[in-house]
């Protein structure tokens, strides 16, 4: 059965200290990039019939080291713009608007949740056609991969704040009795061998 798979990013200096990406294009960390590594244990011997990337570079650094080959970067799965709250945490921006919350009231010069779900819907028009033919991975980031999977299931913008996702994760939307749903969520990769798995959770 064909899905789609959204696969978020590695571990970058930001989400690390839980800071607002959108347009600043950093690099993945040593340790986003074993992450990214370690994501191609999931994704082994899965065939796509398209794979779509963000154009920013923790993007398609990770789909190059979990193994997918690229077909073309799309816009429309870059980050929520956060605006003037770029790089900022929210701890940081509840201090001087202890009601903020971005899923309801977006950023201030950024994106509105509405403006982040047609670009979702936009994603979602396009890669739905191509399930006839396969699955389809499209690797992004947290908030904006969280917005097409609430999208997927016909839920508003603002339901994907009850979506958590984790850095380097592999999500999968699909079907069930001809119903659009989520079939797995947040799945990290599963650590090395002789390792023990990290608690924590990776922003």
């Amino acid at each position: 059965m064909s899905e789609i798979l959204l696969i978020r990013h590695g571990e970058t200096a930001w989400s690390a200290s839980h800071r607002h990406t959108s347009y600043t294009d950093l690099e993945l960390t040593p340790d986003g990039e074993r992450q990214a590594r370690a994501l191609g244990v999931l994704l082994a011997g899965r065939r796509f019939v398209r794979v779509l990337s963000s154009p920013r570079q923790r993007a398609t650094c990770t789909a190059h080291l979990a193994g997918l080959d690229v077909d073309t970067t799309d816009p429309d799965l870059a980050e929520w713009n956060y605006g003037e709250y770029e790089g900022r945490t929210t701890a940081d921006i509840h201090q001087e608007n202890p009601h903020w919350n971005l899923w309801t009231d977006g950023a201030p010069g950024g994106e509105s949740p509405a403006q982040v779900g047609e670009r979702a819907d936009r994603v979602l028009a396009t890669t739905a056609p191509l399930l006839d033919r396969g699955s389809v991975a499209l690797v992004g980031h947290g908030h904006n991969l969280r917005v097409i999977g609430a999208r997927w299931i016909g839920l508003p913008p603002s339901a994907g704040g009850l979506l958590r996702l984790d850095t380097a994760t592999v999500s999968v939307l699909g079907h069930e009795h001809g119903r659009q749903v989520i079939r797995r969520w947040n799945q990290p990769a599963p650590p090395p061998p002789g390792t023990v798995p990290d608690p924590a959770p990776r922003h």
